[in-house]
């Protein structure tokens, strides 16, 4: 699993870019086992020396290779179809050999499982001799007494050898197609073994050359030791560590585990840590012995009586503040008890000036009723007066009026007022009785409290009150339906004043109980609308039974049983006195054109104060209005008064 090895990962030079997005991506993922990086790390923590960097030695001769070798790679275009030719690194160690090829741009490495102390041990078992002679013989194969028996017992490693690096180029020009083999670069010690370098060359019919010298290193004044110049072979592993530490590699990954980063960082950081905290200290003393200065400086006998003077001050002041609040909390407690008491005194009205509101804006025909007659006159007469007959008012409270009803209703209110009533949507209104027919209809919601009291569905706030009734004003086609009741109940409950009991005496600073006029708009009535109409509809009426009562019906809540209908006779013809077998007169029967309706307006409840105080804004604001059209107008004269004197000879 991944929590076994230690694993990097980069992104090569392989692949193209366009319009900042990599196409085919070569990535490369590198791993070591755990065990051998703590294997390979015990050593070194033994000996104090820490490591900053741990690289695979295949990716150490790549970076070699690439910068010692290939040159600046930034400067060489790269063509997947037509790569650059590879090179093929052949690194000879003691027990195993890598084998890298790579461009530059790509790079493929395999782990060969033979290296110099294969030949050593193959001269050991052939010839009989110790590992340590066999060693010294394999140096100096040339000065032996039989070199041909040496290189004879070396022939199996050597056939090995070429054997796996032959396969593993198969393998390599199989998986890339595109791929070529320019060179091969022969590094190791090992590759010191005569005949080695020409023996891989002749067979892999490639140019196999060591590596004498460093073209990009400059070796200064080792160069020309012994030592170095015997060992130049085996750099390659070292220089391409020192290339990666200097920031100047292709590969940067690094295989140093993350537990020793992270504890080497903390460990860096602790001085800081350390300084930080002696800094606080320093700082928390010297603000200790500040303070203490200055306390010192003031901890007189004075100070002390001063002190005693404050704190008994302060606890005074905190026992008057107590008992402050618990008055106060007394006095909202009697204020709560007041209100609640006294909640009906200011609200007891609103549900008769409701009621006065309605009956002010009902259309009323101060004409007697005509009662004599032939019934076609009395019919007609009937449907000319001007008269609604409410038979039922409903309410309901709303908590945000709105939310739940004003955003419910708003397009069919805007189109009933748009059309005059032309468009008031047409329904039976027995069906929308007790308010079930539609999304603004309501029921009653249960008795209210007359009164408008506290609590309760009476008391103040955001109601919509139903009318429900019907009239007979249906002979006029331009005023009849909807139309006529917009034309008098609906504009009435926008533009009327009322006769309340509103006057005030600031003399005496109370309410005279005086009747004046009250606009209706401060009653807070707005939002009037026919809901719903039946449209004209035939009613046939006994006048000796119903006369009377459509007489009544004029005034609020008359009529609350809605009258017997009848089908019967053809439109505009009334029905005539009859007589019976017996010879007495039978009912006198007319026929009525009626039009049953539903009006909705919104209500939110005033007390006499609010209405004062609206009263009282409004006349200043016409004060204001008056002194600034006076303003204007004097500003008009002095204007005026600036022309020319008709008596001046100049102006002659």
């Amino acid at each position: 699993s991944l929590d076994d090895v230690v694993w990097d990962y980069q992104q090569l030079r392989g692949g193209s870019e366009e319009d900042g997005f990599a196409l085919e991506p070569e990535v490369g993922l590198f791993a070591m086992k755990r065990d051998q990086v703590a294997r390979a790390l015990e050593p070194l923590e033994n000996a104090g020396i820490e490591v900053d960097l741990i690289q695979l030695m295949p990716l150490a001769v790549y970076n070699f290779v690439c910068f010692d070798r290939l040159g600046d790679l930034n400067e060489q275009p790269f063509d997947p179809s037509n790569p650059p030719k590879s090179t093929v690194v052949i690194s000879l160690g003691a027990d195993t050999t890598d084998l890298v090829v790579t461009n530059g741009f790509r790079v493929w490495q395999r782990n060969i499982p033979i290296g110099g102390n294969h030949f050593t041990r193959a001269l050991s078992k052939e010839l009989k001799l110790t590992f340590v002679k066999a060693e010294h013989l394999k140096r100096n194969a040339m000065q032996a007494d039989d070199p041909k028996a040496v290189f004879q017992a070396m022939r199996p490693v050597f056939s090995d050898l070429l054997a796996e690096i032959q396969r593993s180029l198969g393998y390599f020009m199989s998986i890339d197609k595109q791929a070529q083999i320019g060179n091969v670069i022969a590094l190791g010690n090992a590759m010191k073994l005569p005949g080695l370098q020409r023996y891989l060359a002749q067979n892999l019919e490639l140019e196999v050359k060591r590596v004498d010298e460093f073209q990009q290193l400059s070796a200064g004044s080792a160069a020309g030791a012994a030592q170095f110049k015997e060992n130049t072979l085996a750099f390659a592993v070292a220089y391409g560590l020192c290339v990666q530490g200097l920031g100047k590699s292709e590969i940067r990954t690094n295989l140093l585990p993350e537990e020793i980063v992270r504890r080497r960082l903390v460990r860096a950081k602790k001085p800081w840590a350390v300084a930080g905290a002696a800094a606080i200290l320093a700082g928390l003393t010297f603000n200790y012995f500040t303070h203490y200065s200055a306390w010192s400086d003031t901890q007189t006998p004075e100070m002390e009586k001063a002190i005693s003077a404050a704190t008994s001050v302060s606890s005074t002041a905190s026992t008057y503040e107590s008992q402050r609040t618990a008055i106060k909390a007394k006095a909202e407690e009697v204020l709560t008890i007041k209100e609640n008491l006294t909640s009906n005194v200011e609200g007891r009205f609103r549900w008769l000036e409701l009621t006065k509101a309605i009956a002010a804006a009902l259309p009323k025909d101060e004409r007697p009723l005509k009662e004599e007659g032939e019934l076609d006159e009395i019919a007609a007469a009937i449907m000319d007066r001007n008269e609604l007959h409410i038979t039922s008012v409903d309410a309901r409270k709303f908590t945000d009026l709105q939310g739940e009803y004003l955003s419910v209703v708003q397009s069919q209110y805007d189109d009933s007022r748009a059309s005059g009533g032309d468009d008031a949507a047409s329904a039976d209104v027995a069906a929308v009785d007790e308010f079930g027919g539609g999304a603004a209809a309501f029921d009653s919601g249960g008795a209210v409290d007359a009164s408008g009291g506290g609590g309760g569905e009476g008391g103040p706030g955001q109601w919509v009150i139903q009318l429900t009734g019907h009239h007979y004003h249906n002979l006029d086609r331009t005023n009849q339906t909807a139309r006529f009741i917009n034309n008098t109940l609906i504009k009435n409950l926008e533009t009327i004043t009322v006769m309340l009991p509103d006057e005030w005496d600031p003399t005496a600073n109370r309410w005279t109980g005086k009747l004046i006029e009250v606009p209706i708009t401060d009653l807070k009535i707005h939002h009037p609308w026919v809901f719903v109409t039946t449209g004209i509809q035939t009613e046939m009426r006994d006048l000796d039974a119903e006369l009377k009562g459509i007489e009544d019906g004029a005034a609020l809540g008359a009529g609350g049983m809605r009258p017997p209908m009848f089908g019967g006779a053809g439109e505009g013809v009334l029905g005539g006195e009859e007589v019976g077998p017996n010879g007495q007169p039978l009912a006198r029967i007319v026929k009525l054109k009626r039009c049953d309706f539903v009006v909705q307006f919104c209500w939110e409840p005033t007390t006499r104060e609010q209405r004062r105080e609206l009263r009282i804004a409004r006349e200043e604001k016409a004060a204001a209005d008056a002194a600034a059209a006076a303003s204007e107008a004097e500003a008009g004269e002095g204007f005026d008064d600036g022309g020319v004197d008709a008596e001046d000879p100049a102006a002659q």
